[in-house]
């Protein structure tokens, strides 16, 4: 009996390298997004949290996001062990930026904590699931590489994130 592709318990297929860089550049644009927003707001939340009214509730808006965040870590290990990566993966991108549009268009301070909840409900995802389908796709004799771009992707963010937040 041989193992085809299409058969379940063939495992995984290995990828070419072109396969494995889109794979990457999705993964890598998925967990910039994620820390980007963690840069920007962190600079720019005072102003935020000033305008909507709440300077003594400020607190709470980065609790909201690092309570759900790291809460939703090994659940999202999981629950993409049970489902697949890709659509959980997908989840997590569509919680986060249902988090960023709702706290953009937040009028006071109790959507704001909700919205970064959510938020990071789907933050945690994106940085979880991103290791997890890297560790997937690449073979371990490989992976010090692609973490050193993930390293350079955490390196942007550090930099640009705060000019961004100052900036807006």
């Amino acid at each position: 009996m041989s193992l085809t592709p299409e058969s379940p318990s063939a495992g995984p297929t290995a990828l070419t390298h072109r396969q494995i860089l889109i794979v990457f550049s999705g993964l890598m644009l998925g967990m910039l997004l994620a820390a980007l927003d963690q840069t920007i707001v962190s600079t720019a939340l005072p102003t935020i949290v000033g305008e909507l009214g709440g300077l003594n509730h400020l607190s709470w808006v980065v609790t909201a996001y690092l309570l759900t965040s790291t809460a939703s870590v090994p659940l999202y290990g999981k629950i993409s062990d049970l489902y697949g990566r890709k659509i959980v993966f997908q989840f997590a991108i569509v919680m986060f930026l249902l988090g960023s549009v709702v706290s953009g268009a937040a009028q006071n301070m109790l959507t704001l904590i909700i919205a970064r909840g959510v938020q990071g409900i789907g933050g945690g995802g994106l940085m979880s699931l991103s290791m997890i389908i890297i560790a997937d796709i690449v073979a371990p004799r490989e992976r010090g590489r692609y973490q050193g771009y993930t390293g350079a992707v955490f390196a942007t963010a550090s930099v640009a994130g705060p000019l961004l937040g100052g900036f807006f």
